[in-house]
């Protein structure tokens, strides 16, 4: 199984991306989602962030609530980085799991994984291909504005906090522009699609 990583800054179209990968026929993964997952009622990262951050982050259904951490984590970085010591770890057994499946099921399909911090914590390493996605700046800002209702100032902070898009795109095999149109965009991801279908069978051949 040909194994892709998908990333991107935050508010960039990324989701946009992997659904249609995922129309095109690969096995997706959104690791916000398998994050939200790992840190359920129950599990071990749900205590740790619960001892770590405090009864403040915590929703009235007992659950953490993300927005809190959230504004707690974007607004310190040795905070943002400890969340990240606490879950990347359970995030990444877990793709491990669902990676197995996958290639189980579809021994010479295509996996995408979705992660925004994919470059920073290394983890783009274990996979064949990267794609990177992104946008300019002022887009990039009204979309996060847009969708999270917050502020510039706070979409400013949040996307500070981030690696750039221009340094991300430096780890790319393959690059989408989201800035046009969906259409556009989806044209892209066809051709990215085809391109990595060419290279699996290129590998498959030797």
């Amino acid at each position: 199984m040909l194994k892709v990583g998908l990333t991107g800054s935050i508010a960039v179209g990324k989701s946009f991306v992997l659904a249609s990968l995922g129309e095109l026929g690969c096995a997706t993964f959104d690791a916000a989602k398998i994050a939200h997952l790992v840190m359920e009622p129950g599990r071990e990262a749900y205590s740790e962030i619960r001892q770590e951050f405090g009864a403040g982050v915590m929703a009235e259904d007992g659950r953490i609530d993300r927005a809190k951490l959230g504004a707690i984590v974007f607004a310190d970085s040795e905070r943002r980085k400890r969340l990240n010591q606490i879950v990347h770890p359970r995030v990444i057994e877990e793709q491990n799991r669902m990676l197995g499946e996958a290639e189980a099921a579809d021994p010479k399909g295509i996996a995408v994984i979705d992660a925004a911090l994919m470059i920073e914590s290394g983890g783009y390493k274990r996979f064949d291909k990267l794609i990177v996605v992104f946008c300019d700046r002022e887009t990039q800002i009204a979309r996060l504005m847009r969708r999270n209702h917050i502020t510039r100032e706070d979409a400013e902070r949040r996307v500070a906090a981030q690696m750039s898009s221009e340094e991300k795109r430096r780890y790319a095999d393959y690059e989408i522009n989201t800035e046009g149109t969906m259409e556009e965009t989806r044209q892209r991801v066809i051709e990215v699609y085809n391109e990595l279908r060419r290279f699996q069978q290129s590998v498959s051949a030797r």
